[in-house]
C-alpha cells in the first residue's frame, strides 16, 4: 500500500464523487441522453482543444469567481481527464512494459 503524503487518495475519492455527480446533471438523467462533449469528442483533436480551453478557463478564474473554491479545481482536473480520453482516441495508450 502506498503511504500518500499529500492526501491523494482522499482527493481522488472526492474527484470521483464530483465526476459521478456530473452524470446526474448535463441532461444525463436517462440512458438515451447525449452529453455535448460526446459530440465534440467525435473528432478527438477538437475534444482536446475544448477540454484544455475549458481547463484554462477554470484555472484563470480560480480565486476570482467565488474565491478559492474546490469546485473549480475539480473541474480543471476533470477537463484534463477528458483531454486524456481524446488523446487516447488519437493514439491508443501504450503498454508501460514496452
Amino acid at each position: 500500500m502506498v503511504a500518500y503524503k499529500f492526501r491523494e487518495d482522499e482527493i481522488f475519492t472526492e474527484l470521483k464523487n464530483y465526476i459521478d455527480s456530473t452524470y446526474q446533471k448535463h441532461y444525463s438523467n436517462n440512458d438515451n441522453s447525449v452529453q455535448t462533449f460526446e459530440l465534440i469528442s467525435k473528432i478527438p483533436l477538437r475534444g482536446i482543444y475544448f477540454s484544455t480551453a475549458s481547463a484554462m478557463k477554470y484555472a484563470d478564474r480560480f480565486g476570482l469567481k467565488e474565491g478559492y473554491n474546490r469546485q473549480d479545481l475539480l473541474k480543471i482536473i476533470h477537463f484534463g481527464m477528458m483531454a486524456m480520453y481524446c488523446l487516447d482516441k488519437m493514439e491508443p495508450k501504450k503498454d508501460d512494459n514496452t
